[in-house]
């Protein structure tokens, strides 16, 4: 199933929409509790930086995504915004990503 998705773009974005959101939820629910309350800053570190750079690479494909597949703006700017609330991405992918 992983290599149908890899073999197109909306798939590839559907993967790392998938892991952003996990990565949103592991940096808010893990590392910043472990940081405030159990005086771990590196936990942070880890889950931000991973949590960076999947957002940029969900920001990114989705650009691809929304070009080839000629979304129209407001769907493009939900998809987005998708990506700045917790649990977004999965709503996202339901809602607009399985097409």
């Amino acid at each position: 199933m992983v290599s149908e998705l890899i073999k197109s773009a909306l798939g590839r974005l559907r993967i790392i929409a998938f892991l952003e959101g996990i990565s949103f939820i592991v940096l808010l629910g893990v590392a910043m509790p472990l940081k405030y309350f159990a005086g771990i800053p590196q936990a942070v570190r880890v889950a931000g930086m991973a949590h960076g750079v999947l957002f940029i690479l969900f920001v990114l494909l989705l650009i691809q995504v929304a070009t080839e597949k000629s979304w129209s703006f407001k769907k493009s700017a939900l998809s987005f915004l998708s990506s700045l609330v917790p649990f977004g991405t999965f709503y996202a992918d339901s809602r607009w990503f399985r097409n």
